[in-house]
Order: structure tokens, then C-alpha cells, then sequence
């Protein structure tokens, strides 16, 4: 319990250049506040103890205004930055060193049981007010922008923006293809067709 506690600190110092002594981690830092509560719901959790588990993550909402349930498989050195109005479903995975800002919401668009919320690899960054719905997965490493709608699996290593989120390399294909033609490259060429047909016109005359 206090080695990953030590761990989950020395994470904030990692990821949070704001972060100043231990102390100030310890008492001013409410995404800590709620991985350290929802590890103690979480165990309740899985020996069956669901009021207890879901109490202590009630009172971990009120204190923190993050609200995680307490059956969400969360990974190590997880680290909400700044925290405040962010939901993590009851069936969310989150994999190792994965970095979330505040306002996320990773919900489900079902009543259906089983499985209902997102899964999020290892390494990934997840945007201030993104809304990841449905069982969808998000690779290792993938980034996904502010505000942001996910609704589908992202690659990894893929960085995505807007509603709904779209990788960002296809966002600036599409973009060239509404391009103006440049002017300067249309009057070179205008030039260089002039020269073209002096040159054939001396040769004529040769």
C-alpha cells in the first residue's frame, strides 16, 4: 500500500511541473486524492463489500469531484491533473501511465450488462472534457484532443480531435484538398512556358 503510494506521488512530480513538495502533493492535489480512495473502494469491491465500496467512493466524489466507481480496473501511475469533473464507469479499464485531464467522462451509451465502457491502454493522454463512450478500446500511446467525442476504437499511437474525434493526419488531408492553387507556382510556370516556346521559336528561325 505505501510503496504504491510513493509511487503515485513521485507520478504526480513526473507529470505536473506545478507540483512543489511532497506535502503540497499530498494535501492540494484532489486526482490523488481520488486514486488513493478508489483503490480502498476498489478493494471492498472485490470481496463483495459493494455498499462499503460504493459509500467510500461516494464520499471520494464529494471531497474530490471525481467520480470513479469502484468497480473500475485502474493501472498504476495513473494521474488526473487538476481532476475536478471527471467520471470513470463502472467497467472502464485504464492501463499503466496514463495521464487524464479534468472533465473527462469515459460513460456507456447501453443498459445492456457486461461490458459498457472504455478501455484505455498503457500511455495514453486523454484531453481536458473528453467524452469516450461505449466499449470502445484506445491504444498504447494515443493521444486524444480537448473536447473531443470519442465513439470509436482509436490505434495506437494515434492522435485524435473533434466530434466526433478523427485522426489528425486524415483531418489535414482533407484540408489540402480545398487548397487554393498558389499564385507565385502558377506564374512560374506561366513563365516558364514563355521561355519554352521562344526557345522553339529561335530554333525555327535557326
Amino acid at each position: 500500500m505505501f510503496k504504491r503510494l510513493r509511487e503515485d506521488i513521485r507520478t504526480v512530480f513526473e507529470k505536473d511541473p506545478a507540483a512543489r513538495s511532497v506535502i503540497e502533493v499530498l494535501t492540494c492535489y484532489p486526482g490523488l486524492h481520488a486514486i488513493l480512495l478508489h483503490r480502498i473502494a476498489h478493494f471492498f469491491w472485490n470481496i463483495r463489500l459493494k455498499w462499503l465500496a460504493r459509500f467510500i467512493s461516494h464520499l471520494s466524489r464529494f471531497l474530490t469531484q471525481v467520480e470513479i466507481h469502484p468497480g473500475a480496473e485502474i493501472g498504476r501511475r495513473f494521474f488526473i491533473d487538476h481532476g475536478s469533473g471527471v467520471v470513470i464507469g463502472e467497467t472502464s479499464e485504464i492501463g499503466d501511465d496514463v495521464l487524464m485531464y479534468q472533465g473527462v467522462t469515459l460513460g456507456g451509451h447501453t443498459r445492456k450488462e457486461g461490458k459498457r465502457h472504455p478501455t484505455i491502454r498503457d500511455e495514453a493522454v486523454i484531453g481536458a472534457g473528453a467524452i469516450l463512450l461505449g466499449p470502445i478500446e484506445v491504444g498504447k500511446g494515443a493521444k486524444i484532443g480537448a473536447n473531443s467525442v470519442v465513439l470509436d476504437d482509436i490505434p495506437p499511437d494515434t492522435s485524435v480531435v473533434g466530434t466526433p474525434a478523427k485522426p489528425v493526419k486524415e483531418r489535414r488531408e482533407k484540408k489540402r484538398d480545398f487548397d487554393l492553387p498558389d499564385p507565385v507556382e502558377k506564374e512560374i510556370k506561366q513563365i516558364k512556358q514563355k521561355i519554352e516556346t521562344l526557345e522553339q521559336e529561335q530554333q525555327t528561325k535557326k
